[in-house]
C-alpha cells in the first residue's frame, strides 16, 4: 500500500502505535505510477516512450490525452468537464473558448479568493463558451422532488433555513450555499455576518462510492488540491424578503451523515405550515402535522444527478433559452458571499451583499488564525 500523502516516518509510527513490531516482504512486483494515485496526489506525466509502453486504456475512450489543449484541438468537445483544482481553471477556461467549446460544467469552487474570482468572472461575462458550475445535488431525484414542494408553496411562507456539511467552504461550503438558493431562488442575499476559525490541515476518512481513504485536508495549508478555507465557519445570510439561512461548515456544523467527514451535508426548509429536510442518505417533509420521509444512498442519487446535471448543459448548448440552473450568472454570487463571509469574519462585522472583494483574504486570514 502507498499513500504520498504520509512520509514514511509517519507510516512507521502509525504501525507501532498499533502494536505492530515489524513486517516482512513476501512479494514484490512493479508497477506504473498510474496505479499509484490516491486523493491528492498527482503523478509526472509519462514521457512519450512511456506512454507508448504503457498500454493504458479505459473501456469505452477511444483516446488519452496529456495536454488537454491538443485535446481540444483534435476532438473538438461540445462539452468539458473541468476538474482541476481551482488554481489553473481560468487559463482551461481561456484554452476551451479558443478551441471553440461550446460549454464547460466546473468544479467547484468557481476560486480561491477574490484576485481569481474577479479574472473568471471577467472572463465568463465576456466569453462566447457556457459555464456553469457543478453543483450536482441540485438534481439529486430526492433533493429535486423536494425542491418542488417548496416552488409550489406546500410549505406555506418560507421562514427559515438551515445548511450544512462536515467540511470546509471550500470542499463542501459551496454545496450547502447552493442548496439555500435552490430552495429559495426568488430571495436576494442583502448582507451576511461570518465567523471562521481553523488554519491548519487535518486528516479524515473520506467515503468515495463506498471506499473509504484518509485525506489531507489543508484549511489554509498548502495541499495539492488548493481548497483554501478556514476549517470551520458559520454564518447568517440576510434576505430581501425578510427570510434568514443559517449556513455552517466543518467542525460546527451537525453531524448527520456516516462516520467519514463528507458524508454531512444537509439543507433543512422551515415555512409557516411545516418543513422539508434532506441529507446525503435521508429525507423527510412535515405540512400540517402529517409527516413522512426515509432513506436514500447518497451514491446511487449522485449518479443520476450528475447526468441530469450534464443533459441540462446540453439542453443550454442546443437552446439559448434553456439556460443551466447552475449557470457561472448565478453561481458567482454564491462565491460572492463565501469572499464576504471571509471579510465579516475578519473585520467582525456584517458585510452588505454583493461585495467588492478584498485582495489577499488567503494570507490574510492565513495570519489572523493561525
Amino acid at each position: 500500500y502507498v499513500d504520498y500523502r504520509h512520509s514514511q516516518d509517519e507510516l512507521e509510527n502509525e504501525i507501532l502505535k498499533r502494536g505492530f513490531r515489524g513486517y516482512e516482504r513476501v512479494a514484490t512486483r512493479s508497477v506504473t505510477e498510474q496505479e499509484l494515485t490516491p486523493i491528492g496526489w498527482k503523478p509526472r506525466p509519462l514521457t512519450n516512450i512511456e506512454y507508448e509502453l504503457s498500454g493504458l486504456t479505459i473501456e469505452g475512450v477511444k483516446s488519452l490525452y496529456k495536454d488537454y489543449r491538443e485535446m481540444f484541438a483534435r476532438e473538438k468537445p461540445d462539452l468539458v468537464h473541468l476538474n482541476t483544482p481551482p488554481n489553473i481553471r481560468l487559463e482551461v477556461l481561456e484554452a476551451a473558448e479558443s478551441a471553440g467549446v461550446s460549454a464547460v460544467i466546473m468544479e467547484k469552487p468557481l476560486a480561491i479568493q477574490g484576485e481569481d474570482y474577479l479574472a473568471i468572472k471577467e472572463f465568463c461575462q465576456g466569453s462566447k463558451v457556457k459555464v456553469a458550475i457543478n453543483h450536482q445535488l441540485h438534481f439529486h431525484p430526492r433533493r429535486f422532488e423536494l425542491q418542488k414542494i417548496v416552488e409550489d408553496g406546500n410549505l406555506g411562507e418560507i421562514r427559515f433555513i438551515t445548511a450544512g456539511c462536515g467540511m470546509n467552504l471550500a470542499f463542501q461550503g459551496t454545496h450547502a450555499l447552493q442548496a439555500i438558493g435552490a430552495f429559495h431562488p426568488k430571495g436576494k442575499p442583502q448582507r451576511v455576518f461570518g465567523q471562521i476559525s481553523g488554519a491548519g490541515s487535518e486528516t479524515h476518512r473520506v467515503d468515495v462510492c463506498g471506499t473509504f481513504p484518509t485525506m489531507v485536508v489543508g484549511n489554509l495549508e498548502d495541499t495539492p488540491q488548493k481548497h483554501f478555507a478556514p476549517g470551520c465557519a458559520q454564518a447568517i445570510i440576510d434576505f430581501d424578503d425578510g427570510v434568514q439561512a443559517l449556513l455552517q461548515s466543518g467542525e460546527i456544523s451537525p453531524k448527520v451523515g456516516r462516520e467519514a467527514i463528507n458524508t454531512h451535508k444537509y439543507v433543512t426548509v422551515y415555512g409557516s405550515k411545516g418543513h422539508v429536510r434532506w441529507t446525503m442518505w435521508s429525507w423527510e417533509v412535515l405540512v400540517d402535522g402529517k409527516s413522512q420521509g426515509g432513506t436514500h444512498e447518497y451514491w446511487d442519487e449522485d449518479i443520476l444527478g450528475q447526468a441530469r446535471m450534464t443533459e441540462a448543459m446540453l439542453d443550454w448548448i442546443g437552446d439559448d433559452r434553456a439556460v443551466h440552473p447552475l449557470c457561472f450568472d448565478r453561481a458567482h454570487l454564491d462565491f460572492n458571499i463565501i469572499l464576504a463571509i471571509y471579510m465579516s469574519g475578519l473585520q467582525h462585522r456584517m458585510v452588505d451583499l454583493p461585495v467588492e472583494p478584498e485582495l489577499n483574504l488567503i494570507n490574510k486570514m492565513r495570519a489572523a488564525l493561525s
